[in-house]
């Protein structure tokens, strides 16, 4: 059986055993195995990689690896002046639109919170967020790294954190967000567009703390609820703001 030498650099280094991380170690692979699937194999999903250099050399997932090879394995935004370097996959289309899976509900709030169209059930099973995600174009957003492994799934984001304000930093970051937030453009609910509405068309139904404010409505429409700038609108907006602005 043929080895090669791997070495994967910065947040890559999450997906290794503690024995395999910042540094150079051999694996084996069968005849004619290919980039991707050693990656792979070795714990890191396709998604996570911007950059595979093979021999100092950029190659693609498809590429059959050799006996005694050396493969360096770069994730996004790494720079060390390999900018000019081809990337591997394509970029996801714009608007970025996002799929998070059964587990990410505080972050798919937050980001429509934010203004991003994102899909989102607590009851999503793989195969539809694949299927969903491939269909619309979408970024596919887990803590699964079995999921981002498969074939189908093009664009994704592996999430190291858990707690979901800290999640929507890493999503900003990763996509580079800053500058594209629509705040309180969507229903965090429904993921449809908010309208503004009079406050004498929804007075029946605010609260009496809230009826005597001179506050701005909006409302969803399909799901009836209702909007304002109160001090939970202050809350949200501050933590958008230093995820917006990366403090």
């Amino acid at each position: 059986m043929a080895t090669a030498t791997f070495r994967f650099y910065a947040g890559l280094n999450d997906f290794l055993p503690r024995n395999r991380r910042q540094q150079d170690f051999e694996a084996a692979f069968a005849a004619d195995a290919s980039v991707k699937h050693m990656v792979e194999a070795l714990g890191v999903p396709h998604t996570e990689v911007a950059l595979v250099l093979v021999g100092g050399q950029p190659v693609g997932f498809s590429r059959r690896l050799q006996d005694g090879q050396r493969v360096a394995v770069y994730p996004h935004f790494m720079a060390f002046g390999l900018e000019s370097l081809p990337r591997l996959g394509e970029a996801p289309p714009l608007p970025l639109r996002f799929i998070a899976d059964s587990h990410l509900g505080g972050l798919a709030r937050l980001l429509r919170m934010a203004g991003f169209d994102t899909l989102y059930r607590n009851d999503y099973a793989d195969r539809e967020v694949v299927e969903l995600a491939a269909r619309d174009g979408r970024v596919v957003l887990t803590r699964d790294r079995d999921l981002l492994k498969r074939g189908a799934v093009h664009h994704g984001c592996y999430l190291r954190a858990t707690i979901p304000a800290a999640q929507l930093h890493e999503v900003v970051a990763r996509y580079r967000l800053a500058g594209q937030f629509r705040p309180f453009s969507l229903c965090t609910v429904c993921n449809l567009p908010l309208r503004p509405v009079a406050r004498e068309a929804v007075l029946e139904r605010l609260p009496a703390s809230v009826k005597i404010k001179p506050l701005h409505f909006t409302t969803c429409d399909a799901c009836g609820r209702i909007y304002w700038e109160g001090s939970h609108w202050r809350r949200m907006r501050a933590l958008l703001d230093a995820a917006e602005t990366g403090g």
